[in-house]
């Protein structure tokens, strides 16, 4: 069980420490002037890459998630006899899961193709789905933080 987890805490750090950096870190370093003619293509280059670690701890927390849901509940299979963290912490859960796949699978390559074009060139709807976007990652963030929240009360019961 311990090595569970390690594992589940391991995956957690990397993408909550992941998106942290991103956000924290190499967003601002590459919004000075600096960096202005090589940002999009670096900031892409490293964002794809962290989508595979992502998506790789993703898959860690799905599998080693539920065998640790038996440590706090006595039905797995019967949500609405959950302690009420638990429950809360399964929903944001879903929320960021669904949210990331929306953002990795569907609009960050919508928001990559509208980049690409002349800012003249964009639509209203496409420079308000360029603007919304970046708050995607964001609330993910928030989520993710949330979920760790759970986490760590249910781990002081």
């Amino acid at each position: 069980m311990l090595v569970l987890v390690w594992i589940h805490l391991l995956a957690d750090v990397l993408w909550i420490g992941g998106m942290l950096f991103l956000s924290l870190t190499l967003v601002p370093v590459l919004q000075q002037n600096t960096f202005a003619s090589s940002r999009r293509p670096f900031f892409k280059a490293i964002a794809l890459r962290f989508r595979r670690l992502a998506w790789l701890c993703i898959l860690l927390l799905l599998v080693t998630g539920p065998l640790l849901l038996s440590r706090h509940v006595a039905f797995p299979l019967a949500p609405t006899t959950w302690p009420p963290v638990v429950q809360a912490k399964l929903t944001l859960v879903f929320v960021l899961l669904l949210l990331t796949a929306i953002h990795d699978l569907a609009l960050g390559p919508r928001v990559g193709r509208i980049l690409s074009v002349p800012e003249e060139s964009r639509s209203d709807r496409d420079r308000w789905l360029v603007g919304s976007s970046r708050w995607v990652p964001r609330l993910s963030l928030l989520l993710a933080l949330g979920i760790l929240f759970c986490a760590v009360m249910l781990a002081r019961r």
